[in-house]
């Protein structure tokens, strides 16, 4: 899910509008323009457990909430009486309205700060809005301070998009061009799944020619993980606190 380029009305329904279709957020399932909410509900339902879930455990760095957290807010969504949720985890009433308490106050200072920077960069100039950088387990530096135009323009130097998927023409040797065609490959790879190494070098292949060297780099800046013997890789996800 790239939050850039969703409203929040898109991330409390679910789906997004595109020129051509009504597209769900998790994944790459498209609607025509005038399908029935209640269709596409479904679909986020039996595929993604409903948006609540899907929200509510989303690998994202900019998902703090804990495991506690999580539970709550899906208990929360079913109605349940504060009276019988208290029962069944073991606490009191009083802590469970607590804690909507709490919920509520981060949900007013959410607001809050967004209306605050949105009013600061409304001047912002588009040409130097910073790249959003994928799923990371490490706080970014300056290295990954890149913007949009930046990472546009390197991409077009870089890669050949007459082909699908898009081919390298040659590997870069600066560490932020570097980052950006990392970046765009790492897009390539499906998340929330586990690849064998002939997998994952099956998507990489028709990329670059070295790539077992595109692999290499791939784990080494954490945009890939894998076990300690090399039989399973993943896409990596931010971690979240418990």
């Amino acid at each position: 899910m790239n939050l850039t380029t969703l409203t929040l009305t898109d991330l409390t329904q679910g789906w997004h509008q595109t020129a051509n279709a009504l597209v769900c957020n998790y994944c790459d399932a498209q609607f025509p323009l005038d399908t029935p909410a209640m269709t596409i509900t479904h679909h986020l339902l039996v595929a993604h457990g409903g948006n609540l879930h899907a929200l509510v455990h989303l690998d994202s760095r900019y998902n703090t909430l804990t495991t506690k957290q999580q539970a709550l807010l899906t208990a929360f969504a079913t109605g349940i009486k504060d009276k019988d949720l208290a029962t069944q985890t073991g606490v009191t009433a009083a802590t469970i309205r607590h804690q909507k308490f709490t919920f509520r106050e981060k949900a007013k200072q959410a607001k809050l700060y967004l209306a605050t920077y949105q009013a600061a960069f409304a001047q912002e100039d588009p040409h130097e809005r910073l790249l959003d950088v994928p799923q990371h387990p490490q706080e970014p530096d300056d290295r990954w301070l890149i913007t949009e135009d930046e990472a546009a323009q390197t991409l077009q130097h870089y890669f050949d998009f007459t082909q699908e998927p898009p081919r390298l023409i040659r590997w870069p040797k600066k560490q932020k061009a570097v980052i950006v065609v990392l970046t765009r490959i790492i897009a390539e790879i499906p998340d929330q799944q586990q690849f064998t190494e002939p997998q994952i070098n099956a998507y990489l292949r028709p990329i670059y020619p070295d790539y077992t060297m595109v692999r290499r780099f791939l784990i080494e800046y954490h945009f890939l993980q894998r076990t300690p013997d090399g039989t399973a890789y993943w896409r990596t996800v931010a971690p979240r606190k418990d």
